[in-house]
């Protein structure tokens, strides 16, 4: 059963700044604290390699003290509109009806919200009130490409069916004003906020690239490198800095494998899309790709433009590609990592 992308949109929120204009606002957060920390910060942000990113509330109020529930409640408000334009703008513009869809899953880890984000689009666009919905949280930057992956199992099941995987993400709303801790300025210097949503099928006249093969890559005994510990103030970011390291290490047992079980190779593979994680983690692959005459070009022009935007990061990443004229037969990888620690794979061909 073939397994078709169909569309790729993404949705910003509607405040942004450059980098350069985000430095004053962390320099008076900073204030009080010994020199050479706010240099040494203030040089993380400039070098961090994100010249612009997008947050659902104010950069001021971002860096203004308020509650977990304060928050929590921005995130709600301004998912939901971010879900429904982003799905809305997919639909019509692929020409599906919001009533065709048989699937829906919806991807977040940066606030809580129940009922789930998909609960409410099926009542803003009027979605059948038999669809299957799956609410993806807790895999941070790699769900987006998860989300893909269980519904290519369900479509794959299911030939002649629809599904859309809407990832929406705000890391600005876990920001910790009180936390000094080098997590919490890596994350603040990296990530953005913004929402993107894929459509697929199983219908036998689908056009779009096809996924070949997909798989997740479990890591042992690393769970404590990436995640969230939930706190009376929020979602306090966890970051080790060995996560560019680690994976390196394993590199080979996460690519070789999974392209030799599918009949392909690192040769045959002409298009990389890669999650963009942070300045570091996309220059360890760009070194471990372009050891293999690759590169991540576009991975690091998602990162410039728009920061990390946890799991809806690599779908920007796809979008770009999904606009190339790519000849058919061509194939690219998918790759992003997230906590657990774990890496997640799709294997696609034009």
């Amino acid at each position: 059963m073939s397994v078709k992308i169909i569309k790729v949109e993404k949705e910003l929120p509607e405040y942004s700044r450059e980098t350069a204009d985000v430095l004053p606002l962390v320099e008076t957060w900073l204030e009080g604290q010994e020199d050479r920390f706010r240099r040494k910060i203030l040089k993380i942000f400039e070098g961090a390699g994100v010249d612009k990113r997008y947050s659902i509330m104010a950069p001021e109020e971002v860096f203004t003290s308020t509650s977990f529930e304060g928050k929590n409640n921005i995130y709600v408000r301004e998912v939901k509109k971010l879900g429904k334009n982003v799905l809305k703008k997919s639909l019509e513009n692929a020409q599906w009806q919001p009533d065709s869809l048989d699937y829906i899953i919806t991807v977040s880890c940066t606030g809580i919200m129940i009922p789930s984000l998909d609960a409410y689009l099926i009542n803003d666009l009027n979605l059948r009130q038999d669809i299957t919905r799956l609410p993806v949280t807790e895999m941070g930057c790699a769900a987006g490409i998860s989300g893909m992956i269980y519904a290519h199992n369900f479509l794959k099941a299911n030939p002649g069916k629809r599904a859309a995987v809407i990832a929406v993400e705000s890391p600005t709303a876990t920001f910790q004003l009180e936390d000094y801790s080098m997590a919490n300025m890596v994350s603040a210097a990296i990530f953005g906020d913004g929402a993107a949503c894929v459509l697929m099928s199983s219908e036998e006249k689908a056009e779009g690239p096809e996924i070949l093969a997909e798989a997740m890559y479990h890591f042992y005994d690393a769970t404590q490198m990436m995640g969230f510990d939930l706190t009376n103030q929020g979602l306090q970011m966890i970051l080790d800095q060995r996560v560019p390291e680690t994976i390196s290490e394993h590199f080979s047992d996460i690519i070789f494998p999974f392209l030799e079980k599918n009949n392909s190779s690192i040769e045959k593979v002409e298009h990389l899309i890669f999650h963009p994680g942070g300045k570091k983690i996309v220059q360890t692959v760009s070194d471990l790709f372009g050891t293999l005459g690759k590169n991540i070009d576009d991975t690091r022009e998602v990162l410039r433009l728009y920061g990390n935007m946890s799991s809806a990061t690599v779908l920007y990443v796809l979008q770009r590609f999904m606009e190339k004229d790519i000849p058919k037969g061509e194939q690219g990888i998918m790759l992003s990592f997230g906590p657990g620690f774990s890496a997640q794979r799709i294997l696609l061909q034009w």
